[in-house]
This record gives C-alpha cells, structure tokens and sequence, in this order.
C-alpha cells in the first residue's frame, strides 16, 4: 500500500517509537502511584517527555505541559474550561469539528458564537476576524493549519490581535505540531493544542496542550491525582490539575521517542521534504483535464496536503478506486470540516485528499500522479 493519510495519522512510524512502547509495556509501572522502581521510570519518562515538548514549542515551564488523549481531548478542556455564557468566541469556517462542535455546545449554554468566512480558496483574513471582535470576546480560537486544504495560517498576528483587544488565544495545532516551527511565547498563543500521532509521529492516543502560566483552566475531569488523597476537590497545582486518573504512559514513552527523533533529524528538514513531495504531486496533478485542486497554493509553505475532485466523480468512489486498482490510501469524504465544504462548494461530492509523509518515495508520487490522470482520461 502506498500510504497518503497522513493528515489522519502518520502510520509509518521511527523504530524506536515502536520499541519504546513496546519496552514500556514490559516494565513501566504508574507514574505518580509509588516509590517503587518501575513508577519511579514511568514517573521520569513522562516528567522527560514534558520537558521535550516545552523545548519544542518555546514553553516555560514543563509543568505547563498537559498530557490529553488527543487534540480533541485538549480542544474540550480549552473551550469548555475558558468561556462561559455571555462570553463571545470568535472561530473560522476552517475548523476541524473537534473546535466546532464543542463551541456548539457552549452555544447552547449562552456563549456568543462568531465563525469568520473564508474565500472560496479557503484563505482568511486578519481584518475580517479583528472587524468581529467585541467588548465581550474572551477567546479567538483556530487551526493552524488547515487539514482539508492545507493552507497554513499565520498564528502571530492572530494572537498579536487577540492581546491587543484583551482576548484569549487557542491554537489548534493538529496539523502542524512536530512539522512547522511553533513558539508560544512569540505568536502569543495562551492554549496550544495537540495530538501525538500526527506530525510529532508518536502513537495514537496522545496529545496535549501547553497552558500559558497563571491562566486557570477549569478541568473537564477529576479523579484520582496520586496527591491530596484527602482532599474532596481535585489538585489545582498544574499539570495535575487537568490530567484526572491514570496518563497513557506506554503512549507518553513512544511519543518521547518520537521527540527524540524530531530533535535528531529536524522538523524543517522534515518539513522541506514533505513540502518537495506536496509540490511534486501538485504539479503533476493541477493541468489534468477534469482535476480541481482545492486550497491556495500560491506559496508552498503549506501543509502537505493536496486535496481534490475529478469531474463530478463522488469523492468515496475515486478514493475506491485508488486504493483497489492502484493500492493508494487516501481520505475521501468530509474530513470532519463541515463549513469548509461550505466554502469548497464540495458538501455533497466531498473530496480526496492526499496527505503527505516524509516517509513518501518519488517513485510513489509517480505512481499516484498517474493514477490520478488514468482515472480522469476513463
């Protein structure tokens, strides 16, 4: 199978992700629960993996680093533990359902709801999100990158706007953590939210979010802490404070391998090779009769995703056909992004997208590329 999803996850994997959770399985015990060895390891891996996450996301405080299950689990706690009725949220037709559908929620509630438009490229712009901002807007909240397009968003002056009017800044960073260069203190970002099987090739089940120091979040769960046994309300002290019940250690121990394998190897060199593959497939696909690409691709720092249609083909048919004719994985459908649909004008054909690796090979790309104009020429 030639693997192309990997905005859905990343499934090739380094080795030593692998043998790390594999090894953990064999001997790590639970962090935070005892003075014996195998806690004491398990405690030291995950206090290790924060620090890695801190470094590579500019934190200050490893404490701030909070271990979820994914950025759907982190998107939760961030809206549902910030805003509350008569707070207005300013969101963008670009977002992914896990931003959407917990702002729903809180609309329901008496949250104020604005969601910014986007052009039919699915680009915004900064001064139709600034034009909607008002007294009572607590939080500016979007994607980093889009995962149907792939356009990237700038986060810097969208957290530089929401400082300016006293507003809170949530990033969802599903898409780009572990690929392109985030620093939270620079771009402003209070809420950093992120999932470990993505771009930081960790194993599914991981994610999390940085917290700015001093913002208070209120949890979405409480439980067991492994301290204040005798307390009737769950610990405040950070990260303890919105991390209830046991942590994914085994996940935390292959995600700490794979940050060791970002370090080494580099997320601009990641990036520069998975954005070589992107502009390789787009130039061969873009003049084909009958292919519409969808997402602005007038630069090509970008996301590496090239999302597309041929004719008025259902998108699930020609993602069939890839994969059974050609041996191509790819995402048809609606990628759980609704109201960008909207903007594409693709609600009822959906689309196909290809999600780029830099595990990918040319000889891939090639193949893919003749798929593609095979499929559009029958």
């Amino acid at each position: 199978m030639i693997y192309l999803d990997n905005a859905a996850t990343t499934m090739h994997k380094p080795q030593e992700v692998i043998d790390a959770v594999v090894a953990a399985m064999s001997s790590m015990g639970n962090a935070g629960r005892g003075a014996n060895e195998a806690s004491l390891s398990a405690s030291r891996i995950i206090y290790d993996t924060r620090e890695k996450l801190c470094r590579l996301f500019h934190g200050t405080s490893p404490k701030q680093v909070v271990f979820t299950a994914n950025s759907t689990e982190s998107l939760n706690i961030a809206v549902k533990g910030l805003v509350k009725p008569g707070d207005h949220v300013i969101t963008t037709m670009l977002e992914h359902n896990s931003v959407l559908r917990p702002l729903y929620e809180m609309e329901k509630k008496g949250v104020l709801l604005t969601i910014v438009k986007s052009n039919e490229m699915g680009t915004l712009k900064i001064e139709d999100i600034e034009k909607e901002i008002r007294p009572e807007t607590k939080m500016i909240i979007c994607t980093n990158g889009s995962n149907l397009t792939g356009n990237y968003i700038d986060p810097k002056p969208i957290g530089e706007l929401a400082h300016r009017h006293g507003a809170l800044f949530v990033l969802d960073a599903s898409q780009t953590a572990g690929v392109f260069p985030i620093d939270v203190q620079d771009m402003q970002i209070d809420v950093l939210c992120f999932t470990g099987h993505k771009g930081l090739l960790g194993p599914q089940g991981t994610g999390g979010m940085y917290v700015k120091e001093g913002l208070q979040i209120r949890p979405l769960k409480s439980g067991g802490s492994g301290i204040q046994t005798y307390s009737k309300t769950h610990p405040v002290e950070m990260p303890t404070a919105l991390e209830a019940g046991t942590l994914n250690g085994h996940g935390i121990a292959g995600l700490h391998a794979a940050l060791s394998y970002l370090e080494r190897t580099g997320i601009d060199t990641i990036r520069a090779s998975e954005q070589e593959l992107m502009k390789r497939f787009y130039l061969g696909v873009k003049e084909i009769p009958g292919v519409k690409v969808y997402g602005d691709f007038s630069s090509m720092n970008r996301c590496a995703v090239v999302t597309l249609n041929i004719g008025d083909y259902d998108s699930s048919e020609v993602s069939d056909e890839l994969l059974t004719e050609y041996g191509i994985s790819t995402r048809p459908g609606g990628h759980c992004a609704p109201l960008m649909h909207e903007a594409l004008g693709t609600v009822e054909q959906g689309a196909v997208r290809f999600s780029f690796s830099h595990y990918n090979t040319d000889e891939e790309i090639e193949t893919a590329i003749r798929a593609i104009r095979e499929l559009a020429e029958d």
